[in-house]
């Protein structure tokens, strides 16, 4: 599915740094089927995710973006909720970004378009899939997103946006908190097997959690990132007459 914008505060980007950008390309491109262009990867000529050298005020590791129409205004509110600014604003290929750092030191990119809004795919393998925020204090980081984002956390498991629309998750991690960057697959166990061969280390094994299968990974050099298929489990749906809502398509049982 192509993207071509998205809503405030929603993940709009993944990008990777690394002290061997180059090899870590060659290792993302043979295990995706990205096409390395430059500073960003392609799938199919569309841009997926980001590469650059780790250095100060940006550690090594895959960070995720979220749409800022005023950098400088989400900075600032992130400040005030207690956060932090690594870097930045700086200008960038198509637009500024920012790295803050929430009061555990999960790390979030923000990212304010100018001619690029971010991932040009969405919802197909090889795309980055739904970002999830690692903790042990939920209560904390419902507060501090709250604040510095406008975030609702929804039955303990998923953030929405003001506007209500869910766009990313959280589970159980640990004392410091960090962001855990995913990416779908069509096959988890396929593809865990296919990174291991290329020199990546399995941190989580293939889980069923309902909706589909998640793994966790650490790439050659350290960097973890995580891997999600969607189920394939049939459905059966049913149409049924409502005399109050007309004809209706239900989930049976």
């Amino acid at each position: 599915m192509r993207i071509r914008g998205f809503a405030p505060g929603a993940p709009c980007w993944v990008e990777l740094a690394s002290a061997e950008p180059g090899r870590a390309q060659d290792f993302y491109a043979s295990l995706f089927g990205w096409e390395p262009a430059g500073d960003r990867f392609k799938l199919r000529g569309r841009a997926v995710a980001g590469l650059t050298r780790s250095r100060p005020g940006r550690p090594a590791g895959w960070l995720t973006y979220l749409a800022a129409p005023d950098l400088g205004k989400a900075v600032q509110r992130f400040a005030r909720a207690g956060g932090r600014c690594l870097s930045g604003p700086t200008i960038g290929r198509g637009g500024q970004g920012a790295v803050v750092a929430d009061p555990t030191g999960a790390l979030l990119g923000l990212w304010q378009a100018d001619d690029f809004a971010g991932a040009q795919m969405a919802g197909e393998p090889g795309a980055m899939a739904w970002p999830e925020l690692l903790t042990d204090d939920p209560a904390a980081a419902e507060r501090f997103y709250g604040d510095a984002l406008g975030w609702l956390l929804r039955d303990g498991i998923d953030w929405l946006t003001p506007a209500h629309d869910a766009m990313a998750g959280l589970a159980p991690g640990g004392r410091v908190g960090r962001w855990r960057c995913a990416f779908e697959v069509t096959d988890c166990a396929a593809t865990v097997g296919a990174a291991c061969d290329l020199g990546a280390e399995m941190v989580i094994a293939p889980t069923d959690m309902g909706l589909g299968m998640i793994a966790e990974l650490r790439d050659p050099w350290g960097t973890p990132f995580a891997v999600t298929a969607p189920a394939t489990r049939p459905v059966d749906l049913m149409l049924q007459f409502s005399a109050l809502a007309g004809m209706e398509m239900t989930f049976p049982g």
